[in-house]
């Protein structure tokens, strides 16, 4: 179990001049003037927001934020938001992961927001993920987020344990209490020994009463960028 699971809009210095240059690359290849734009969470999809800022023809887009931490950038970086009414429309979401695994499956949900990520990955004509290399892995080893609704928390917990062979762990704050999502939901990070279907595992937790969303996303993007320690940074394309 990772210690700390919240992601932040911190970039690790060794991968700062990595995320800078990815994201000149990403806005310049896949954003254009009058699009809807979803903005996922994570620091190297934050690193895309702020360079959208110089974008020419910003004043054209419209964003749709799916957390409180990624709007804030959206807002200083000067982007126009709109909310779920132009969710139909969303051209390209940009977001990032907390794993890849070899087959391009992910684990998202770090930062709490992957109910609304997922939303706006279902709508997204073209997805684009943009990761630290270390979060590129052969096989997943990251608990599973999994939102879940208050009132179902206890025959979750046992369902994932007896049906599921999981180990849900409630996410909680530093201060004692549970962490609650901005849908007003408790997550579970849960660990498993994952079976070779990651999609069918997704859809089995997801038949789970009491679930919201999982974050399992078996989606493939169109374009993932790699940034690399050394300020490099590797574009892996799925037309």
């Amino acid at each position: 179990m990772h210690a700390d699971l919240q992601e932040t809009n911190w970039v690790p210095r060794s991968f700062q001049e990595a995320a800078r240059n990815l994201a000149k690359e990403a806005v310049k290849h896949f954003v254009r003037p009058n699009q809807v734009i979803g903005l996922g969470s994570g620091s190297m999809a934050a690193s895309i927001v702020r360079e959208m800022a110089n974008f020419d023809g910003k004043e054209t887009l419209e964003c749709i934020p799916t957390s409180f931490q990624i709007k804030l950038e959206a807002q200083c970086s000067g982007l126009k938001l709109v909310d779920e009414n132009k969710m139909p429309e969303v051209d390209v979401v940009f977001d990032g992961a907390d794993e890849v695994d070899a087959k391009f499956n992910m684990i998202k949900g770090g930062g709490g927001a992957l109910l609304r990520e997922k939303i706006v990955h279902s709508a997204a004509k073209r997805i684009v993920i943009a990761a630290e290399s270390t979060k590129f892995v052969p096989t997943f080893s990251w608990p599973v987020p999994i939102e879940i609704h208050p009132f179902a928390i206890h025959i979750v917990k046992k369902k994932l344990e007896d049906i599921a062979g999981g180990r849900p762990k409630m996410r909680m704050l530093k201060e004692g209490y549970p962490y609650v999502t901005e849908n007003g939901n408790f997550i579970l990070d849960t660990s498993f020994d994952f079976p070779s279907d990651i999609r069918r595992q997704e859809v089995e937790l997801k038949n789970i009463a009491g679930v919201i969303e999982v974050g399992l996303f078996t989606r493939h993007a169109n374009a993932y960028y790699k940034a690399k320690e050394d300020g490099s940074f590797e574009t892996i394309e799925n037309q």
